[in-house]
């Protein structure tokens, strides 16, 4: 399992076009085969900054979603939006049953 967050620091005054311009690339990941969760979170306490929660089967799904349409679309939007380069950090990890 890969496990990625992506940290985003979006300009105040472009929040809500990037919030739109997200929904569509969020829609399209969870379709994706390989994908578990594809979810963004709103920080609580630094304003105007996100973070993407991916979780993925394996480095190939990753591969597919990183080369799709929708996501490289996005990458080529997210700029106007953005206040700084996006922070990735990525892990590998398997589910604990209890």
């Amino acid at each position: 399992m890969i496990i990625i967050h992506a940290a985003l620091s979006v300009l105040k005054e472009k929040e809500e076009d990037f919030i739109q311009e997200v929904k569509t690339l969020i829609e399209a990941s969870r379709k994706e085969n390989g994908n578990i969760q594809y979810d963004l979170m709103k920080d609580t306490e630094t304003e105007s900054t996100y973070m993407m929660v991916e979780v993925w089967e394996n480095q190939e799904a990753v591969q597919n979603h990183n080369t799709s349409d929708h996501f490289i679309q996005f990458g080529q939007k997210a700029q106007r939006f953005m206040d700084a380069p996006p922070n990735v950090k990525i892990f590998t990890g398997q589910e604990v049953v209890q």
